[in-house]
């Protein structure tokens, strides 16, 4: 490949890091080459071995095969050798909250951010809020350098009827409602919705059309209203797909995401929860977590417990007839699966499903990065895009447990510490 390069302008200025973000920063220099790495560039293209990436003011500079790329007068240089880069994980259902403990609910503004860069998602979307006031101003926070996090894609409050009795959730009855609150938080900022459990079939489609109205997009976990109607209603994702109908939902270009690591578990037999996220955890939610995972696993494989294999099988012949297929943690569920490192478990259940590494690492970027508009942006690494990108010590390509090996976060061209920002939440969740 002969080199390409980009003359980078003076843009706007970056945010001023506050001290409580820059003590996670390890490399933050106007000019970056990152020498003699492996580009894995989350199209699905074979790696390329031994290639200088440049990093100029927020952006990749250039990308060429080291033996005739020389680094940028002045550059900070990085020697990768046997080391890779790959685009910032893009998720597409996360939250900031968090559930455990019979349903109780916390708002982990202090760890799930930090946890999510730590393992390398740069570029988030929350799949549902239950504070969406909170998540705009956490947005707001990272983007002005008072937090560590990933850039948010916020959702507005569920778009939900009555039946849940959750105070946190609106119960929609008419179109109107429906309408309304997709202006009102489109308004203050949200730049996508979900449709939950008790939705009405009014309700959706007013949403939805209100939604689109304004550019944005909108998903569900859906019950009360079908796939098939939904998807007829024009919905533009849906989470969770174990029962849709493929040939449907590919001729309308819904897209899918899988949540295989919350669905993990709730399956008896499986890998024990890892040490890193248990360590994650306050004692009192790891001890109630852990209870309820030996419950679990005493359990025998009912329909329930045989929903991962029926999800995974359902996401290949997805994928395999043409759909889109995109990741997500969803922190959920009893609390065993958490932000970041959730996001790797994802990665490696894909993998499990029968997806390569290079398969699940595009799914975890580009596709996410081109259903939430940003291609452009971010998703895959090109000469003029962001540097979101992550150094990792290994080859994910090959083994995608090697993402585990991260030590490097780029984020628009400042490299964040993946070891401090991950033990900076040590013990924290569910405080």
């Amino acid at each position: 490949m002969v080199a390409a390069a980009l003359a980078i302008p003076a843009g706007a200025q970056a945010p001023t890091l506050a001290p409580a973000v820059r003590r996670f920063v390890s490399v933050d220099a106007p000019v970056v080459a990152i020498t003699h790495v492996r580009v894995i560039d989350g199209t699905g293209t074979q790696p390329r071995e031994d290639q200088t990436v440049a990093l100029q003011g927020g952006k990749i500079a250039s990308i060429g095969p080291s033996a005739r790329t020389t680094p940028p007068t002045g550059a900070t240089i990085i020697d990768a050798t046997g080391k890779s880069v790959m685009p910032g994980l893009v998720m597409t259902h996360e939250h900031l909250f968090y559930t455990s403990q019979q349903g109780t609910i916390w708002h982990e503004q202090s760890s799930f951010p930090r946890l999510y860069l730590g393992v390398g998602v740069t570029t988030a979307r929350t799949g549902g809020s239950m504070h969406p006031i909170a998540d705009l101003n956490i947005k707001k926070y990272i983007e002005s350098g008072k937090l560590a996090g990933p850039k948010l894609d916020v959702t507005g409050p569920y778009i939900n009827g009555a039946g849940m009795d959750a105070p946190q959730i609106p119960e929609l009855a008419t179109a109107a409602d429906g309408r309304n609150l997709v202006a009102e938080w489109a308004d203050k900022g949200a730049t996508s919705f979900k449709a939950y459990m008790f939705v009405s079939r009014e309700v959706l489609g007013a949403a939805i059309a209100e939604a689109h109205k304004r550019g944005l997009k909108v998903t569900g976990h859906l019950c009360s209203v079908t796939f098939r109607e939904a998807a007829a209603l024009g919905i533009d994702n849906l989470e969770h797909a174990i029962r849709a109908l493929i040939a449907e939902l590919v001729r309308r270009k819904v897209a899918i995401t899988s949540t295989l690591a919350v669905f993990e578990t709730f399956t008896p037999g499986r890998a024990p929860i890892s040490d890193a996220t248990l360590a994650a955890m306050s004692p009192q939610t790891r001890e109630y977590v852990l209870r309820v995972r030996a419950n679990v696993d005493q359990q025998p494989a009912t329909a329930r417990g045989k929903m991962l294999t029926v999800e995974m099988a359902f996401e290949r012949a997805f994928v395999a007839a043409g759909g889109t297929l995109l990741a997500g943690t969803d922190p959920t569920g009893y609390g065993a699966a958490v932000a970041g490192y959730g996001n790797w478990r994802e990665l490696e259940l894909l993998v499990e499903a029968g997806f390569s590494p290079l398969e699940a690492i595009t799914i975890a970027t580009k596709n996410g990065a081109t259903f939430l508009g940003r291609i452009d942006k971010v998703g895959t690494l090109a000469v003029g895009k962001q540097a979101d990108l992550l150094l990792v010590n290994g080859n994910p390509a090959a083994t995608i447990g090697d993402i585990m090996k991260l030590e490097t976060v780029f984020k628009d061209g400042v490299g964040f510490d993946s070891a401090k920002l991950l033990a900076s939440a040590k013990g924290a969740i569910g405080l």
